[in-house]
């Protein structure tokens, strides 16, 4: 059976930065847009890269990295369904802050510079939408710089999993599901510690029934406890 067709306009308003446009402002902006498809780890953009394109994620997952000075990959955020990505890039035209690389098959719906930016002037509440989102990142930023200073490996590592579940969290019957592909690498890589340190704060989580570990995925057992870790731990 041929899978149903996709509703391209639904996919466009569902993106939070156009959630707000009336129908008629939805189809004017419809007609800028293009899709583009990705496969599980391939790079949307690296840093450096000219910033001539906004994308909205309509389906699937990316991560948000850099190289840090040692040479190792620095995991700034996940970036999910609804969001937008490129836009720092996109409005100050400069080169790109980072690389972006899915960690799924993705789905995208991408908007040109030279056609957002006169939009954008003509639609202020898009606008605000935008800089909304981009001091949401910069919040998040100055948030992970503050816990590296302040809090412990676990208390950083309880955060991360809680923000997760919020983010990504499915209820059952044990508890809290993160229903996100998460190597063991990319959740050291967002908290800034080893794999190895990982490893072995999830397996003491896992024998006092924290957590449950099922190779990529990670199920919230007992939150309570996490979120009293996250609270509490300080250097």
């Amino acid at each position: 059976m041929a899978a149903p067709a996709i509703d391209r306009r639904q996919l466009l308003s569902s993106v939070s930065l156009f959630a707000d446009l009336a129908e008629d402002e939805l189809s004017a902006l419809l007609e800028m847009t293009t899709t583009k498809k990705l496969a599980a780890r391939e790079v949307l953009f690296s840093k450096g890269d000219s910033g001539n394109q906004l994308y909205g994620i309509l389906s699937g997952r990316l991560k948000v990295l850099a190289a840090g000075a040692d040479g190792k990959e620095v995991v700034f955020s996940l970036q999910g369904p609804g969001e937008v990505i490129g836009e720092i890039a996109l409005i100050d035209g400069n080169a790109r802050s980072a690389t972006v690389v899915a960690m799924e098959p993705c789905n995208l719906l991408t908007l040109h510079r030279r056609d957002l930016i006169p939009f954008l002037e003509h639609h202020p509440k898009v606008a605000i939408h935008l800089a909304a989102v981009m001091a949401a990142r910069v919040r998040r930023l100055s948030e992970r710089a503050e816990d590296a200073l302040f809090l412990t490996l676990p208390a950083r590592l309880a955060k991360k999993l809680l923000a997760l579940a919020n983010t990504y969290g499915h209820p059952t019957p044990e508890g809290v599901l993160i229903d996100v592909r998460l190597p063991q690498q990319d959740l050291a890589d967002l908290v800034g510690t080893t794999r190895e340190s990982i490893n072995k704060q999830l397996r003491s989580w896992e024998e006092e029934g924290f957590v449950k570990l099922e190779r990529t995925r990670i199920t919230i057992l007992r939150p309570e406890e996490l979120t009293e870790s996250a609270r509490f731990l300080t250097l």
